[in-house]
């Protein structure tokens, strides 16, 4: 009787410190830090089961040894709700930490940075080379596309998507994405349009719209941009043509080779101001706030003309004879620094 007492002891003992090993192992696996170096992006297919986690862990060299995973999840049943979706992995990760991101469904967010004064052309090749985005867009024209974005099919896309940088997940349409930055333009563009200075010379929101989109090409200086708009709208008051360079390149499309001359200044195109009278047919670029603002709230000035001074900024006059000493002065710094 006591010999059987004793096996039954070595027995209990045995199964005991098997126990206390296993669990010992689960919490050193749990702690254990992935595989990884560097930031890795982790993609788990819907319907995965937990048996499909750990082969997908070790094809993928992010975790070793992942014979413990199973008795983890059984343990901490908790971390076994894992959601499909990507994810971002970082070194010094932990396996329990990484069951547990995995658990919450906090997929990774990649972000795409569209800027002021960019084109819907320079859109689309941002668009084309945004990692993890799905493309639905491709090869549709434009109507199409505003269409499904919820735009007036009847405008051009241009000028009418908001110039930000945009935060989302893998399998984000390219369609939701400039859903968002057409609903955000459209928004800040009524806001701006209400908000006015009184007696502008624009017929409805969009003539603002595409002055903004003239400012935002015309200067990169801030504080350049309502002094500016009063150039343009002084202009537009007297009957004067715009004659602005952007819209000139804008118009030519691929044509412009980066240097504009006198005859495409002369060449007739519905977005040359130097031939047209008043605003162009639309924007010519994607405006910020900073612009739109502008053209919204232009300074009061008799200034006609601008030019770049050779310093970042430009020169702005009310008088051709002081516009033409302007660019001679602008010549000679441009020279002096040719020579250096």
């Amino acid at each position: 009787m006591k010999k059987k007492n004793r096996i039954i002891s070595f027995i209990i003992l045995g199964a005991a410190a098997a126990a206390a090993f296993c669990f010992f192992q689960i919490k050193y696996f749990a702690s254990s830090i992935l595989t990884i170096s560097q930031e890795t992006i982790f993609t788990l297919p819907a319907g995965t089961h937990r048996q499909g986690l750990s082969a997908l862990l070790t094809e993928q060299k992010i975790a070793k040894d992942t014979r413990w995973l199973p008795w983890l999840l059984q343990l901490e049943p908790e971390l076994a709700n894992f959601k499909a979706g990507t994810y971002r992995f970082m070194p010094g990760m932990t396996n329990r930490q990484m069951l547990e991101l995995l658990a919450s469904g906090k997929e990774a967010q990649f972000s795409i940075r569209f800027i002021e004064g960019s084109s819907f052309a320079d859109w689309q090749v941002i668009l084309s080379d945004a990692p993890y985005l799905k493309h639905q867009l491709t090869g549709i024209s434009e109507p199409q596309l505003a269409e499904k974005i919820g735009a007036d099919k009847h405008k051009p896309i241009e000028g009418r998507l908001y110039p930000d940088t945009y935060l989302y997940t893998a399998s984000t349409t390219d369609t939701a994405l400039l859903k968002r930055a057409w609903q955000q333009m459209d928004k800040i563009l009524q806001q701006t349009w209400q908000d006015r200075a009184e007696g502008l010379p624009y017929a409805s929101a969009d003539g603002l719209l595409t002055m903004a989109s003239i400012i935002e090409k015309e200067t990169g200086v801030p504080e350049e941009r309502a002094r500016v708009a009063s150039v343009f709208i002084n202009r537009l008051r007297i009957g004067m043509r715009l004659q602005t360079d952007p819209t000139v390149i804008y118009g030519m499309g691929k044509k412009y080779q980066g240097i504009l001359t006198r005859q495409d200044l002369n060449t007739p195109t519905p977005y040359n101001t130097y031939q047209i009278s008043g605003l162009p047919p639309g924007p010519i670029a994607m405006p910020g706030k900073g612009a739109l603002n502008a053209a919204a709230h232009p300074d009061k000035t008799s200034y006609l003309y601008f030019v770049a001074d050779g310093k970042g900024g430009h020169a702005f006059t009310t008088n051709l004879a002081s516009h033409n000493q302007a660019v001679q002065q602008y010549r000679k710094i441009m020279k002096e620094k040719n020579a250096q």
